[in-house]
């Protein structure tokens, strides 16, 4: 079966469009199904900036159905298969809504230290809603939370939501290796799992202190010899001695 979105019977007059060539200013003429056309002003391959490649994060057949992906989506896929892991997250704990929003503020948390510290957004992110997947059979197995089981639980659920997603073996594998230590860094650590680690780190931090507030000398001690990246420090230090938690700010008012 064809993809609807692809099958020239389902089109509009919009279907056929013209947009500006990002490099020299020509008109370039796209077909909705176009991937990418060549601009005859400069002759540099421009992606359709009107196609919708999020399908292909996660289809098997994505090369089949779109023809050969263009390098600017390919380096983007593994960042947009980290909507696909959030659901299934999501899915997995189910009615747990405490671990679900403990994963989101790790998400957000780890992009923003992510993207400062030049990291794969792709790997952080995937790697933070999947970093406590392996909590509720941990308690299921040995009716504790702790997180040695946390750490030995964890990789066979992410491999499994990942192999499900199709997401590249690599890809996998690395999520995995954080997963399965994201409370122990090693003497010398990826910046996916440091911005990971601190983004984990502020979090505990932050929902500990709703529940029994911590001295703020004691804070800043943690903050000075716990945290692995600048950024971490600094957006530690943001939410948990300025009270700084922008998103959180934006999203209530």
């Amino acid at each position: 079966m064809k993809c609807p979105g692809q099958d020239t019977q389902y089109w509009n007059k919009e279907a056929i469009f013209e947009s500006k060539c990002p490099e020299c200013g020509t008109n370039i003429e796209f077909f909705k199904d176009d991937t990418s056309r060549k601009c005859s002003g400069c002759g540099k391959r421009i992606v359709n900036p009107k196609m919708d490649f999020g399908c292909a994060s996660y289809c098997q057949f994505a090369e089949q159905c779109i023809g050969n992906l263009p390098d600017e989506f390919l380096k983007k896929r593994d960042d947009l298969l980290k909507d696909r892991v959030a659901v299934a997250m999501k899915r997995y704990f189910k009615t747990d809504f405490k671990r679900i929003g403990h994963a989101v503020k790790v998400a957000r948390y780890a992009e923003e230290i992510g993207r400062n510290e030049k990291g794969n957004l792709g790997i952080i992110l995937v790697a933070a809603y999947l970093h406590d997947i392996g909590i509720k059979n941990a308690e299921e197995k040995y009716n504790s939370n702790a997180p040695k089981y946390q750490e030995l639980e964890g990789p066979p659920v992410a491999r499994q939501i990942m192999e499900e997603l199709n997401a590249k073996e690599d890809f996998i594998e690395e999520v995995c290796d954080i997963v399965g230590h994201h409370h122990h860094p090693k003497e010398n650590e990826t910046v996916n799992f440091k911005s990971l680690y601190d983004a984990d780190l502020i979090t505990n931090l932050e929902e500990s202190s709703k529940e029994k507030p911590m001295d703020k000398d004691r804070i800043k001690r943690i903050i000075g010899k716990s945290f692995l990246t600048e950024s971490g420090k600094k957006k530690a230090e943001e939410v948990l001695l300025r009270g700084g938690n922008n998103e959180s700010k934006k999203k209530n008012n």
